[in-house]
């Protein structure tokens, strides 16, 4: 995340001048939390002032949470119209996420996939480390989904999906479950799980005896779609970029 930080010749900035650059506080205020021991570089708190560090490679906490180093990666979070292939290019022709970005300069990535037929959200960066670690199956965070369905979805079947379903391939297991609206007809359904096999809520859903109608990714992690339009899109905060680079181990 690009940020206009001021170093010197060797690449260093005092650490409260770039905490009061990057938007955490005020200056004096940043001097504040150093000297009550809520700032760690590198995992050792730091509480004195005029400290220097590298913006660029410092691991930075303030009050426990992550503040991403600058760099001039984007990490962009996109509200996937249905319809829209989950690929930079398609043979076949089909609209696509580049599409969607087409006015960015960056050379950008998708982190992970949605079906075609599945809206909400997805991330994109021009960070390839970032989007190979954050979508491999040992770093997955939690995604939530709503999903309008077929039928009335029972207390009972809410049950057996937080009990944990088993697919063809496998168990699966769903991290919270919940009827958002029920009739006899059809029933919205918000699920939260770990992992992304291949058109897993759908999957799971049928094997209930509920298939979907329609389908949402409307969190992934720290991540939550609320405000964004089809189609738009936005950079990750500073708090949400920190979870994710902590999630990834980077």
């Amino acid at each position: 995340m690009t940020r206009d930080i001021q170093t010197d010749d060797e690449g260093l900035i005092r650490l409260q001048k770039l905490l009061a650059q990057s938007g955490v506080a005020s200056r004096r205020k940043c001097e504040e939390l150093m000297l009550d021991g809520l700032v760690e570089v590198d995992g050792e708190v730091v509480t004195r002032l005029g400290t220097k560090v590298d913006p660029r490679t410092a691991v930075i906490r303030v009050d426990g949470r992550r503040l991403p180093p600058v760099s001039a990666h984007v990490y962009l979070v996109l509200n996937k119209p249905r319809g829209v292939v989950s690929t930079m290019s398609d043979p076949e022709g089909r609209r696509t996420l580049a599409d969607l970005v087409a006015d960015r300069p960056e050379r950008l990535f998708h982190v992970g996939r949605l079906d075609t037929d599945t809206e909400g959200l997805i991330l994109l960066t021009n960070d390839g480390d970032f989007a190979q670690r954050v979508a491999h199956p040992s770093y997955e965070l939690d995604k939530t989904y709503v999903a309008e369905v077929d039928g009335r979805v029972t207390k009972a079947v809410v049950r057996r999906l937080r009990d944990g379903v088993t697919l063809e391939d496998g168990p699966v297991q769903v991290s919270a479950a919940r009827v958002v609206q029920e009739n006899p007809r059809r029933s919205i359904v918000e699920l939260t799980i770990h992992e992304g096999r291949n058109r897993i809520v759908r999957r799971l859903l049928d094997e209930v005896g509920h298939p979907v109608r329609k389908l949402t990714r409307t969190a992934i992690g720290p991540v939550v779609l609320r405000g964004l339009r089809s189609g738009e899109l936005r950079e990750l905060t500073n708090d949400e970029l920190g979870a994710f680079l902590d999630a990834a181990e980077l």
